[in-house]
């Protein structure tokens, strides 16, 4: 199965507001994300920090081609540009224990 991981900042300030709209995720965009084949999404954070992973059922390629192309995912990342801002380099993976 594939893995997708990504890396972002929390802005100053949003750390409780990053949480709240977590804990109250769109039922829309959960749906979407399982119609991409996503599964097993975590995301940690450290200080202002975060570090997501998921493993992609249908693949990692179908999984960031639909979201990029899906419009529930894309409303809900403009929402959050005001709270979280992405980093654009993707961590390599150097260790799998399988």
């Amino acid at each position: 199965m594939d893995k997708v991981v990504w890396r972002a900042k929390v802005r100053d300030g949003m750390k409780e507001e990053y949480i709240r709209r977590h804990n109250e995720i769109w039922p829309e965009m959960v749906a979407a994300l399982k119609e991409a084949g996503i599964c097993n999404y975590t995301i940690w954070m450290d200080g202002n920090e975060l570090f997501g992973y998921y493993e992609c059922e249908k693949g990692a390629d179908f999984a960031l081609r639909f979201q990029s192309e899906s419009p529930i995912v894309q409303k809900w990342e403009k929402s959050m540009e005001p709270i979280m801002q992405k980093y654009e380099s993707v961590p390599s993976k150097v260790f799998d224990l399988k």
